[in-house]
C-alpha cells in the first residue's frame, strides 16, 4: 500500500487545535517526546491550543505507571498541555454510539466470520499470490439472517476511486480505495478499535491538526473515509519523518530510544533535549542553539524535511554542554539539586548552589558531571584520594612547603579569607621554597578535593571556606606522609 507523494502545501487554520495522543503501554520515549514537542511548538507559534489525550483503550497493556511516566516526562520537558489529560477509555460509549449510527445508516455491517474462517481465507489468498485481506464476504449478507452469532462491526470502505490529502510535511498523498479492505470498527467483545476511537475523539475535541509520525500514513486514508461517513470536518494532517540510528535502522533502545526521563538521569537539560529534537529535520538559517522561547515563536511544521533523520548522541552531548555554559545559574539550580539528591548528598540550598554553579559550567557537559565535580564541597571529609594523582604529584620535598602553606592559611581569619589574601599566601610560600605554582597547587587540590581536577586552586579554597579548607589540608598532610612511608617500604 505505497502512497504517492506529489506536492506540498496547506494553509494553517485560524483556530488551530492539535493533540498529542500517547498510548500508556510504556514510558515516553524520545520519538514520542519529539511528537509532543512539535505539537507544542507549532501551537505556540501559531496561537493554537494543545490537547493531551491518553489513548488507553488497550486495557490489558495500559498502566497507571506508564501514564505517570508520560506526564512526568512532559513536565520535565516543559510541555504542559493547554487541555487534558483526557482518557480515551472514558469515551467508550460515545465510540460505540457512532459505530452503531454507521451500522444503522448502512455504512457499516456485522461480520460473523470466525477466526478459523479468516485464517483459511488469508491462506488461500497467499497460495494464489494475492495480498491477504478481508474479502468482504459478510458485506452484503442480510443482517436479519445473521441471528445472534458473535460478530464484529466492519466499515464499508469505498471500493472505487481514491482518497487524497495535502499533508503539511509530506505533500499530496493518494491511496487507491481498492487497496483498502473493510476495517473492523468494533471487536466481538464490544470494544472500539483504534481508528474509530481516534476519529471520534479528534472530532469531539475539535482537533484541526493531526501531527504524528509517518508510520501512521497508512491509517490516514481509513480515518478520512470514516470522517466523511460520519459527516465530520476533515482536520489537516502532518506526518513527521521517523528518527533513525547511526546505522540507518529505525531508532531503537540501542540507539537512544529510551525514556525521556533516562536523559534527565544522564544529566541532560530539557532545553538541550528540546533544542536537539527540533534540529532533527527543522532549521532556521544556520542557527544551532535555540532557547525554548525562540522555538515557540519560530517553529512551523511545514519547514520539516521529509527524510528520516539520524539521532546522534555525540551531537546531543555537545549541545547539552553549550546549554550548560550559556545558562544563568538560577536556571541550573533545580536540575543540580535533583542530581545531588540522587547522589545522596546534602542539598546546601539555592543560594549556596548559585555561588557554586558558575565555577563548574565551563567544565561540564552534563549535570551528572557537575554534581560529581562539586561533591567535594558538600561532604564533611575526604575519604578517598586519587591514587594515581598522589603518586604523580606528592613527593617528600613538598612536605615542608605544604606545612608552611597550611600554617599561613590558618593564620588568616574569616575577614581576610579572600582571593587577594589567599593569592598572597601562595606567592610567599612559592618564593620561600623556590617552587612553581603547578608543583604546589596539585597536592593542595588533592588534599582539598581528593581529585586532580577542580576550579582554580584559589577559587577552590574560597568555595570550601576557611575552616573546612584548613582541616582538609591538615588531613591531607597526614595522608600524604603515610602514603610516602608506605611507598618507601
Amino acid at each position: 500500500m505505497a502512497p504517492k507523494i506529489l506536492t506540498k502545501g496547506l494553509k494553517i487554520s485560524m483556530a488551530l487545535r492539535t493533540r498529542f495522543a500517547p498510548s500508556p503501554t510504556g514510558f515516553l520515549h524520545i520519538g514520542g517526546a519529539r511528537t509532543a514537542l512539535f505539537c507544542h511548538l507549532h501551537a505556540r507559534a501559531h496561537g493554537g491550543t494543545t490537547v493531551l489525550r491518553i489513548e488507553d483503550t488497550d486495557r490489558q497493556r495500559s498502566s497507571q505507571e506508564a501514564v505517570d511516566a508520560i506526564l512526568e516526562g512532559m513536565r520535565w520537558m516543559g510541555l504542559t498541555p493547554d487541555e487534558g489529560p483526557f482518557f480515551q477509555s472514558a469515551h467508550h460509549a460515545r465510540h460505540l454510539e457512532e459505530a452503531h449510527r454507521l451500522l444503522a445508516e448502512g455504512k457499516a455491517y456485522r461480520c460473523i466470520c470466525s477466526v478459523e474462517e479468516l485464517d483459511a481465507m488469508r491462506e488461500e489468498q497467499r497460495n494464489k499470490g494475492i495480498k491477504p485481506r478481508y474479502d468482504g464476504r459478510c458485506r452484503d449478507r442480510d443482517p436479519a439472517a445473521l441471528g445472534s452469532a458473535p460478530s464484529v462491526i466492519r466499515f464499508k470502505t469505498p471500493q472505487t476511486g481514491e482518497v487524497a490529502w495535502d499533508d503539511m510535511i509530506q505533500g499530496t498523498i493518494r491511496f487507491d480505495n481498492n487497496e483498502l479492505d473493510d476495517l473492523i470498527l468494533v471487536r466481538s467483545d464490544h470494544s472500539p478499535t483504534y481508528n474509530l476511537a481516534v476519529v471520534v475523539d479528534d472530532h469531539d475535541m475539535g482537533i484541526t491538526l493531526v501531527l504524528r509520525g509517518e508510520d501512521h500514513i497508512s491509517n490516514t486514508p481509513r480515518q478520512i473515509h470514516l470522517l466523511e461517513a460520519l459527516g465530520y470536518q476533515r482536520p489537516q494532517y502532518a506526518h513527521m519523518p521517523l528518527l533513525h540510528g547511526a546505522d540507518g535502522a529505525k531508532l531503537s533502545k540501542r540507539h537512544g530510544a529510551v525514556s525521556v526521563l533516562h536523559y534527565r538521569e544522564s544529566g541532560f537539560l530539557p532545553a538541550a533535549v528540546n533544542n536537539y529534537l527540533v534540529r532533527l529535520g527543522w532549521s532556521h538559517g544556520d542557527q544551532e542553539i535555540f532557547t525554548m522561547q525562540e522555538l515557540e515563536s519560530l517553529f512551523d511544521v511545514r519547514r520539516l524535511g521529509r527524510s528520516a533523520t539520524i539521532f546522534n548522541m555525540e551531537k546531543l552531548l555537545w549541545l547539552n554542554g553549550q546549554h550548560i555554559r550559556a545558562a544563568k545559574p538560577d536556571d541550573l539550580v533545580s536540575e543540580l539539586s535533583w542530581h545531588l539528591n540522587r547522589l545522596g548528598l546534602t542539598n546546601p540550598g539555592q543560594e549556596r548552589l548559585r555561588t557554586i554553579i558558575p565555577h563548574f559550567q565551563e567544565r561540564c557537559k552534563t549535570m551528572v558531571e557537575m554534581s560529581e565535580k562539586c561533591r567535594f564541597l558538600l561532604i564533611d571529609t575526604i575519604h578517598h584520594y586519587d591514587e594515581e594523582g598522589v603518586r604523580r604529584h606528592v613527593s617528600p620535598d613538598l612536605h615542608r612547603p605544604l606545612e608552611s602553606l597550611c600554617t599561613k592559611l590558618e593564620a588568616l581569619d574569616e575577614s581576610t579569607w579572600d582571593h587577594p589574601s589567599i593569592e598572597h599566601t601562595f606567592k610567599s610560600v612559592l618564593e620561600e621554597f623556590q617552587l612553581k605554582m603547578g608543583k604546589l597547587a596539585q597536592p593542595v587540590r588533592l588534599a582539598l578535593t581528593g581529585t586532580t581536577t577542580s576550579p582554580g586552586i584559589h577559587e577552590t579554597l574560597l568555595l570550601l571556606g576557611r575552616a573546612k579548607a584548613v582541616s582538609r589540608l591538615k588531613a591531607g598532610l597526614i595522608f600524604f606522609h603515610n602514603a610516602l612511608r608506605t611507598q618507601a617500604n
